[in-house]
C-alpha cells in the first residue's frame, strides 16, 4: 500500500514537472514568436523605407544584414509553431529539432548583429572612398543608381558626395555637350528642369551627401545590430527548456 502511494506521488511530481516545463515552453515560444514578428516587421521596414540607397554604398554588407534579419524573422515564426506542436504532442523529435533551430537562430542573430556593428564603424570611410566614384561614373548611365542619387540629393538636401563641385568631374557633364547644367537638377533648392544651370549658393545645395548618408545608414545598422545581439541570448533559455522537457519525456518512455 505504501509502495503504491509512493509511486503515485512520484508520478504526480513527474507529471507536474513535465506540465510546468510545457507551460514554460508555451510562454517562451509565444514571446519568441513575437520577437520573430518584430524581426520580420523591422527588417521589411528597413528594406522598403531605408534600403533605397544601398546601391550607393559600394558594399553588400548592409543588404546582407537586412536580408538576414528578414530571414531570421520568418524562421523564428516557423520554429515557434514547431516548438508549440512538439510540446503539445510531447514529440521528442520535434522538440530536439526545435532546440537545434534555436541554436541556429542564435548563431545567425549574433552574426547579423556583429556584421551590422562592424560595418557601422567603417561606413563613413567607405562612403568617402566609394560614393564619389560611383556617382561620377554611373550617373545618367545606370537608371537605378541615377534614381537613387536623385532621391538622396532631394531627401537629404545635398549635392555631390563631398560638395557640389564633385559634379564638375562627372562623366555625364564631361560627355553630354547638350547640357549647360553645373550639377543635376535635384541639387536645386527649388526643383525645376534646368534649374542647376546656375550654381550660386542661393540656388543649389553646396553641402555633400556623404556625411548625411553615413548618418542615415548608421541608424539602420544600429537597429539591426542592437536587435540581433540583444535578443540572440534569449534562445539559450529555449534550448535549455526544450532539452529538459525532452529528458522528462525520455524518462517516461523508459519507465513505462
Amino acid at each position: 500500500m505504501m509502495n503504491g502511494q509512493a509511486r503515485n506521488r512520484r508520478k504526480n511530481q513527474e507529471l507536474c514537472g513535465k506540465n510546468f516545463l510545457k507551460f514554460v515552453i508555451y510562454v517562451f515560444t509565444f514571446i519568441f514568436w513575437l520577437t520573430g514578428c518584430a524581426f520580420l516587421a523591422i527588417g521589411l521596414w528597413i528594406l522598403f523605407a531605408k534600403h533605397s540607397y544601398a546601391s550607393l554604398l559600394g558594399s553588400s554588407t548592409y543588404p546582407i544584414a537586412t536580408f538576414l534579419m528578414i530571414g531570421i524573422g520568418g524562421f523564428i515564426i516557423f520554429s515557434g509553431i514547431m516548438g508549440c506542436g512538439g510540446a503539445r504532442s510531447e514529440n521528442r523529435c520535434l522538440l530536439v529539432l526545435y532546440a537545434v533551430f534555436l541554436l541556429l537562430i542564435f548563431l545567425v542573430e549574433a552574426i547579423s548583429g556583429v556584421l551590422a556593428y562592424m560595418y557601422e564603424g567603417i561606413i563613413r570611410e567607405e562612403l568617402s572612398r566609394n560614393l564619389n566614384d560611383t556617382m561620377m561614373k554611373n550617373y545618367k548611365y545606370d537608371v537605378h543608381l541615377t534614381q537613387a542619387v536623385d532621391d538622396m540629393q532631394q531627401n537629404f538636401l545635398c549635392c555631390g558626395a563631398v560638395s557640389f563641385k564633385d559634379w564638375q568631374k562627372s562623366k555625364w557633364l564631361q560627355e553630354d555637350k547638350n547640357t549647360t547644367n553645373k550639377a543635376p537638377d535635384t541639387c536645386c533648392m527649388s526643383y525645376s528642369l534646368g534649374c542647376a544651370e546656375d550654381d550660386h549658393p542661393s540656388n543649389i545645395y553646396y553641402e555633400g551627401c556623404s556625411p548625411k548618408l553615413a548618418k542615415y545608414t548608421k541608424e539602420s545598422l544600429m537597429i539591426i545590430g542592437g536587435i540581433g545581439l540583444g535578443l540572440c541570448c534569449v534562445q539559450i533559455f529555449g534550448v535549455i527548456f526544450s532539452c529538459c522537457l525532452v529528458r522528462k519525456i525520455k524518462d517516461k518512455v523508459y519507465k513505462y
